[in-house]
């Protein structure tokens, strides 16, 4: 049980470890352009949520981009109304990573680390060693997948963790261990992502794993929540609309827990239990982002009103 544990462990950090990498990486690669592109392209609520979207699944970071557009929104490069659509965008980016890992792709991580850790080696220039490290962080995300798919095989067997499993049946209580366990390890995209890989193995439901994945949401919000501190009013109604964002579609979430359920087995039709999870994943967000675009003005009086602006300043 201790070998199985320390693979899990391995496998996690080798994922934690590749993915802050791969979007500090990302950004020296992008450099200025990321936040060039973010300013210039969100001259409305589309244009930003678009934005968010895409610089989202290049940097495979919501929390990135979020963070990223509070330290915009606190310089003034930014309106709140701007960062709200943007906030949006990123929780439907975030969705393309779990579609990668019920991809099982996994089993090509030595063909990236090579590739990537050739490159690193002839490179004469920081763009091509930037991309060769970008290619290396992708091998290792996807070897820490392999690692923990492995590990978690003969868990299943075991009496204790099977009988834990069962109990993320239970919606609330399934939530408040994504919730839990990616407050500590602070990404929401490794919850799913194990959340993915238990599926697969046949060592949590699809019905835990929907859980699971509600509360990882709202556990991601406490990285975003810290990087506003001592921040200008505008980047905190920045992080208070995505705490917002992501509860009130939780508890939405929540109540409508089988009808939703439901619907995603309607849209996967034959999928596998992977697959089928990340679609869950993707579907809640859109969904999400769905039904809150259209309040974003009423969310912008409300944040607006709580934390008004001193005169001469614009939000």
């Amino acid at each position: 049980m201790v070998e199985i544990l320390l693979s899990i462990v391995a496998g996690l950090v080798l994922f934690l470890f590749a993915v802050n990498n791969l979007s500090e990486t990302l950004k020296l690669a992008l450099g200025a352009n990321a936040q060039y592109w973010i300013s210039k392209f969100t001259s409305n609520t589309f244009s930003s949520l678009l934005v968010g979207i895409v610089v989202t699944t290049l940097l495979d970071s919501s929390s990135a981009v979020i963070i990223i557009t509070i330290v915009l929104v606190n310089s003034n490069f930014l309106t709140f109304r701007q960062a709200m659509g943007i906030v949006l965008g990123a929780n439907i980016g975030t969705t393309v990573s779990s579609q990668i890992i019920a991809m099982n792709v996994g089993k090509y991580s030595p063909i990236l680390l090579l590739f990537g850790f050739v490159l690193l080696l002839i490179s004469k220039s920081s763009r091509l060693t930037n991309i060769g490290k970008v290619i290396l962080y992708f091998g290792v995300l996807f070897f820490g997948l392999l690692t923990m798919e492995n590990a978690v095989e003969p868990l299943k067997q075991h009496p204790f963790f099977s009988e834990w499993m069962k109990r993320t049946e239970q919606p609330l209580f399934g939530a408040m261990v994504g919730a839990a366990v990616t407050l500590i390890i602070q990404s929401s995209s490794a919850t799913v992502g194990m959340a993915i890989i238990l599926a697969k193995k046949g060592a949590l439901s699809l019905i835990g794993g929907t859980a699971i994945m509600l509360g990882a949401e709202l556990g991601t919000c406490s990285d975003t929540l810290i990087a506003t501190i001592k921040g200008s009013k505008a980047a905190l109604k920045t992080g208070l609309f995505h705490l917002f964002f992501n509860l009130i579609t939780i508890i939405i979430g929540l109540i409508f827990f089988t009808p939703f359920n439901k619907l995603v087995l309607f849209v996967s039709q034959n999928a596998t239990v992977e697959r089928t999870l990340a679609n869950a994943h993707m579907l809640f967000n859109a969904l999400g982002v769905l039904i809150f675009v259209w309040t974003i003005p009423l969310f912008e009086r409300l944040l607006n009103k709580m934390l008004p602006e001193k005169p001469g300043i614009s939000s």
